[in-house]
């Protein structure tokens, strides 16, 4: 397990003092991308052949949302490792200890040059730590688009501060977007993201939503194909509509 501590700084906080989602995500991926450091044979073997670990797909869910200045601590732990994918769960505790989010998440291993999958032989895959899998529920990874109309909304062009290191849109940034595109007053308690087909610099993205009682669906394309899509789940008293 890699674990960092976390304070609920002024710039993670929201109107109302309680920490955004979107800075959920960053931290959340922070925490992954510096778990490498904690196994230096896959970190090695990925430097060594030019690769990198893509997220695929997220499960957030929200228990508690933690106010500014609280101590927090985040970890993220490996279950599953085999050739093409990892699966870890990333949670955010308060300072008893108590979780206020809880994720799983599967990462795909990838050429940085050319995209693609890339496989890990295997005695890089069983040089890692493998830990128990976090109790929460596991939800289906692929993301059924529902077959009702959706709200065509206005194109998002990708900026140069969308674009993270591997050069094409940071997995929070689609977050970002997406959460602009809630109805005002609907209460996020878990949301699941299937990342598609990456955006990079220039692209621009066609956002389309659809409400279906207590879920919002947000779907991002990019020329025509599915980039990224989003299930928000929300609590009894959202009350969405488009």
């Amino acid at each position: 397990m890699y674990s960092l501590p976390v304070k609920v700084y002024p710039s993670a906080c929201d109107e109302n003092g309680r920490m955004k989602l979107y800075r959920v995500m960053q931290t959340m991926q922070d925490c992954s991308e510096l778990w490498l450091r904690s196994e230096p044979v896959f970190e090695n073997y990925f430097r060594d052949n030019g690769m990198g670990q893509l997220l695929a797909y997220r499960q957030l869910d929200i228990l508690r949302v933690p106010s500014y200045g609280e101590d927090l601590r985040v970890t993220t732990s490996v279950y599953e490792v085999n050739a093409l994918f990892g699966l870890r769960n990333t949670c955010i505790y308060d300072a008893d200890d108590r979780p206020c989010y809880v994720s799983w998440g599967m990462g795909a291993f990838v050429n940085r040059a050319t995209g693609r999958l890339q496989k890990v032989p295997e005695d890089v895959q069983h040089s890692v730590c493998l830990e128990p899998p976090v109790p929460m529920e596991y939800t289906e990874r692929r993301i059924v688009i529902p077959q009702h109309d959706f709200c065509t909304l206005p194109d998002i062009p990708v900026r140069h501060n969308d674009i993270d290191y591997n050069r094409h849109v940071n997995n929070a940034e689609y977050l970002r977007m997406a959460l602009e595109l809630l109805p005002d007053g609907f209460v996020v308690q878990r949301v699941r993201i299937e990342y598609k087909v990456p955006a990079r610099l220039g692209d621009v993205l066609s956002p389309a939503v659809c409400c279906l009682g207590g879920e919002v669906y947000v779907v991002l394309r990019l020329e025509g194909h599915v980039s990224t899509v989003f299930c928000f789940s929300g609590g009894a008293d959202a009350q969405p509509s488009c």
